[in-house]
C-alpha cells in the first residue's frame, strides 16, 4: 500500500495556473448563466404583462361585438316595424319587401 503524504495545517499548496483558471473560468460560468436566468425571467413577467393584456383587450373587444350585434337587432326591428320584412340592398339602398 502506497502512503499518502499527510497534509499538515502549515503545509501550503499552490494550485497550478491551469488550476485556477479552471476555478475561474467555473465562477464566470456561473456567474454567466445566472445572469442569463435574471434576464429571462424578466422576460417572462413581460410576457405574462403582454398576455393578460391581451386578454383584458380580447374581452373588451368580444363585448364591443356583442354590442354591435344587438344594435344590428336593434336596427333590424325597428326598419322591419317600419317597412316589413324585405330585402335591403347596401350597395344601391334599395329596399324590396318581401310579400
Amino acid at each position: 500500500m502506497a502512503e499518502k503524504a499527510k497534509v499538515t495545517e502549515s503545509t501550503e499548496m499552490k494550485f497550478s495556473e491551469d488550476e485556477l483558471q479552471s476555478l475561474q473560468d467555473l465562477q464566470n460560468n456561473y456567474q454567466e448563466k445566472q445572469m442569463v436566468l435574471g434576464q429571462l425571467s424578466v422576460q417572462r413577467i413581460l410576457l405574462n404583462q403582454q398576455s393578460e393584456a391581451l386578454e383584458a383587450r380580447m374581452t373588451e373587444v368580444e363585448q364591443e361585438y356583442q354590442n354591435v350585434q344587438q344594435e344590428e337587432r336593434d336596427l333590424v326591428a325597428k326598419l322591419n316595424e317600419k317597412y316589413g320584412p324585405g330585402q335591403l340592398d347596401p350597395a344601391t339602398g334599395v329596399f324590396t319587401p318581401t310579400a
